[in-house]
Parts: structure tokens; C-alpha cells; sequence
């Protein structure tokens, strides 16, 4: 397997009107867990059912109704911390996080805060630039989300829809080891890249289902440095939790904001408060929602209805057997196997449907890194101009593969095998069979090409003198031929003989 070696990206740094600042940022990113059914009840998890459709008593809060455990849901969340690297807790419990909100009708939410089924582990976040930053994992809680309040149907009422309340959430918590916008950025692509291929979150931001509290504060350069060392964390400025974000531009111009923000403050000897900030995407700003609350101030306490979690290291053990190749696994494995590029690797790993795309390409066509040109450049880049996945691609991997195995054999040119894909791409068919009823196979009869090589210079003696002060100017001769040939000439063969006869 290839050793992937990177040197680790610079920390962001904002100049204040007095001195230059770094920003320290921490996640706290949830995600929901990809279930049929919520986390103690057998409701829907439906996204866009009619609003209420999907509650269970127990949902709803009714009296006497208890909380029984989804087993898949504790599966999908030991499997993405399996996929995290982390340490999987064997006994684990559930508490009580009390507070009132109009959409969470027990009055409280059942949450892990003590006992967490998931403990540290770490993700690798690549910057595309060579720079890589190991992330650290604090731990991996589950907790039931609450509902939705909507405020926008009436002016003189509230409505609230129950449907995702009791759904699975994890709570994945990272440490302050993130220094900049775009590093947060692709902390959460990576994370919701690894649960895609896991199975165990759709990953969707639109829908609400993976969201992020971002947790900033700004320090003095050097003093990330000894809060590293010691651990410390009065080395660091006080943070801001910006709530609920749900687009990674976003998530970008938050933290931008809110540290320039804290730094005008810090600046003119102001003091940061620690609370929960909302981000405003039409103001372009950060703006107070409450102070920051601690635990004692959410009464923590063992559900009484839910005994602890217990599971056994060989259920764990058979989970992770089942585990798929994770992204960077499959990455270097491409880079390894086939010759790709970093950037080439990356692109054709961003999700398990395109990497099984190229992968079948390449296997049946023989070559991964002429399959992986084409599939990115050309495949992709057409579906993008679509606005289609690759599940929509009218382009079978088989097809492909085929346009791949041509131009390998010398049977068509580049130039060729862009308008035979055009061709598969809006009207299909076998890409072989389409070279050989419409006459668009390469010309590679040495004899032919050298007649028409000899026609063109026989015709042009003018350019012949020009071509040979400067011999750049023999491609002229190439581009006539290739012209006169509709293009079906070998290159490579036309520029041998080309230069042959005019003796360059």
C-alpha cells in the first residue's frame, strides 16, 4: 500500500488593526444515523412525510409511554466509529438533558453526556494543496433529535412538526485542533465522505441531516502552540458556538465573521463572552442567541427508563469485518494499483459510486490511468455540464471502457474518441460497432498516410523552406494531413514521416 505523507497546513491568520491573530475552531458535528426507524420508537424516518405523520407515543411524550433501543441504530454508530479510528465503548448510558422547547414534547432529550458509546479517535483531513491535518476525535455520542418549529406560516402563530423528533443522531466532537474556515470546510466533507461510504449517514445538508455547531475563539500566534503542549486551555481565547449549520460556504463565512468579530472586540479592550451565536447568510454575519449553558445548567441525570449499554467486543469485532475500504484506503490503493495522481485519486474517491464507476472501467479496459483521464475529463465533466450524477450517466462503465480499449489499440485517435463518445453519450450503442459502421477507424496504413504527407508538401513548397529554417512549423504539415484525413491518421505516425521527409 503507498505511504501517503503530508506536511500539515498553516493556521489562518487574520491581522487585527494592533497585531495578527490565529483562530482556533472546534465541531461539534450531527449526524443522522441512516435508519429506517427512530431511536426508541419504530416511527418513520421519512424525510418529506405530511408534518406529524411519523410519531410514535413515545415520541410525542405521552404518559406511561417507555423508550426501547434500536439495535441498528447502536450498529450504525459503533460502524462509524469503527471508520473514525475510534475506541468503541463496551458499556455506555443514556442521560437526560433537560430543557423546555415547544417541539420537544418530553421536556427533555435523551442524550449520552458521561458515558459515550464512542471514544477518541482521529480523521485525516486533506487540504488539496499537499497539506494534511489530523484531526482528533473527542468522542461519539447518540441522542434524539427534537422537532421542527416553523414560524414562516403564519403571522400570528407558530406550527411544529414532530416527524424528525426521536430520529438517531451522532454527535461526532472534535477537539480544537482545526486553524482555519476552509480546514473546517473539509473537516465536514470528510466526515460526511466516510459516512457516506459507511452507510450510516445520507450525509444531506439540505435536509437537516448533517449539520455542525462550530465552536471559534481566536489567540496570539504562539499560544496554540503552548495550549498543545500543556493542554491548557487558558492559553486560548473564549469561544462562540455558532449553531446549527447546514452548508460548508457557510460554515466558511461564520467563522471569518465571528473571528474578526472577537478580534475587534479583544482589540479595544473588550472581554469575548462565551454564548451561542446564530449565523445570519443574508447579513453576512454572526448574531447573539443565548448565553452558552453548561451541563449542571440542563439537570443531567440517568434516564430512569433505560437500563446501560452493554454490547460484546465480538459483535464489535464482526462489524468491523463487514467494514467496505474506506475512502483513504481506496485513495492510495488507486495511486498504488493504477499510477494515479493525488488529485486524480481524489476526485474519482470523492464517493463510492464514482470510485466503482472508474474501478469497472478500468478493470475491463485495462488501463486505470487512460480510464481515469477519461472518466474524470470527459465523463464527469459532461455531467457536471448536465447537472447529472454518475448514477444518471447515459454512458455505461461496459461503453467506456470499450472508447478506452479503442484508442489503446491504436484504433482511433484522441481526436476521434471525443466524437465517438459524443456519439454513445446522446444516442448509446456499442462504441466498436459504431467505429466500424460510420468508417471512423484510425488510418494506420503507413503507405497512405505517407501519400497524402507527400501531396500536401508536394503543394506547398513555400511553407517546405519555412518549415525547414524553423522546424516548429513542420505541425502545419501534421494539422493538413490530419485535416485531409478527416482526422482518422495515426498522429504519431504523421509526425514521423512529416519530419522524414522534410529531413528535420
Amino acid at each position: 500500500m503507498l505511504d501517503l505523507t503530508y506536511d500539515t497546513p498553516k493556521p489562518k491568520v487574520i491581522s487585527g488593526a494592533k497585531q495578527d491573530w490565529e483562530l482556533v475552531i472546534g465541531l461539534e458535528v450531527h449526524a443522522q444515523v441512516a435508519s429506517n426507524a427512530k431511536l426508541f420508537s419504530g416511527a418513520s424516518t421519512r424525510f418529506g412525510a405530511e408534518p406529524n405523520s411519523n410519531v410514535a407515543f413515545v415520541d410525542a411524550g405521552m404518559p406511561g409511554m417507555l423508550p426501547v433501543i434500536n439495535e441498528f441504530c447502536v450498529e450504525q454508530a459503533v460502524r462509524t466509529g469503527l471508520g473514525l479510528k475510534a475506541v468503541i465503548n463496551l458499556k455506555s448510558a443514556f442521560d437526560r438533558k433537560n430543557y423546555f422547547y415547544p417541539d420537544l414534547p418530553q421536556g427533555y432529550q435523551i442524550s449520552q453526556l458521561y458515558h459515550p458509546i464512542v471514544g477518541e479517535g482521529e480523521v485525516l483531513v486533506e487540504m488539496g494543496d499537499g497539506t494534511a491535518r489530523t484531526v482528533r476525535i473527542e468522542r461519539i455520542h447518540m441522542e434524539q433529535d427534537a422537532g421542527k418549529s416553523i414560524h414562516d406560516m403564519d403571522p400570528s402563530m407558530s406550527f411544529v412538526d414532530l416527524n424528525r423528533t426521536g430520529v438517531c443522531l451522532m454527535e461526532i466532537v472534535s477537539r480544537p485542533d482545526i486553524r482555519g474556515p476552509e480546514e473546517a470546510a473539509a473537516y465536514v466533507s470528510k466526515l460526511r465522505q466516510i459516512m457516506r461510504y459507511l452507510g450510516t449517514c445520507d450525509g444531506n445538508m439540505q435536509n437537516g441531516n448533517l449539520r455542525a455547531d462550530v465552536n471559534v475563539s481566536i489567540c496570539q500566534p504562539g499560544a496554540y502552540e503552548r495550549y498543545q503542549d500543556s493542554q491548557d486551555f487558558s492559553h486560548l481565547g473564549t469561544r462562540c458556538e455558532i449553531k446549527n449549520m447546514n452548508s460548508l460556504r457557510f460554515i466558511q463565512a461564520a467563522i471569518e465573521h465571528e473571528a474578526r468579530r472577537q478580534i475587534a472586540i479583544v482589540e479595544a479592550g473588550g472581554t469575548v463572552d462565551q454564548e451561542t451565536r446564530l449565523y445570519d447568510p443574508d447579513k453576512g454575519e454572526t448574531r447573539s442567541m443565548r448565553s452558552k449553558e453548561e451541563a449542571h445548567d440542563y439537570r443531567y441525570f440517568p434516564d430512569p427508563d433505560l437500563l446501560p449499554l452493554e454490547i460484546e467486543q465480538a459483535w464489535i469485532d464482526d462489524i468491523k469485518s463487514r467494514l467496505p475500504e474506506l475512502p483513504d484506503a481506496k485513495k492510495a490503493r488507486f495511486m498504488a494499483d493504477f499510477g494515479l495522481s493525488d488529485y486524480d485519486a481524489s476526485v474519482l474517491t470523492a464517493d463510492t459510486a464514482n470510485a466503482a464507476y472508474f474501478e469497472s472501467v478500468a478493470a475491463e479496459a485495462g488501463d486505470g490511468k487512460l480510464a481515469a483521464n477519461w472518466v474524470i475529463n470527459e465523463l464527469f465533466g459532461r455531467l457536471k455540464k448536465d447537472e447529472r450524477g454518475i448514477a444518471e450517466s447515459p454512458v455505461s462503465p461496459a461503453q467506456l471502457a470499450a472508447i478506452v480499449r479503442l484508442i489503446k489499440r491504436g484504433d482511433i485517435s484522441g481526436k476521434i474518441a471525443k466524437d465517438l463518445f459524443e456519439i454513445t453519450y446522446t444516442e448509446g450503442g456499442d462504441p466498436e460497432q459504431i467505429v466500424e459502421a460510420r468508417g471512423m477507424k484510425q488510418v494506420t496504413d503507413t503507405g497512405a498516410i505517407e501519400a497524402a504527407v507527400d501531396e500536401i508538401i508536394a503543394a506547398n513548397p513555400a511553407q517546405v523552406e519555412k518549415a525547414k529554417q524553423n522546424p516548429k512549423l513542420a505541425g502545419w504539415f501534421v494539422g493538413q494531413v490530419m485535416k485531409a484525413t478527416g482526422g482518422k491518421a495515426n498522429p504519431k505516425a504523421v509526425n514521423e514521416i512529416v519530419a522524414r521527409k522534410l529531413a528535420l
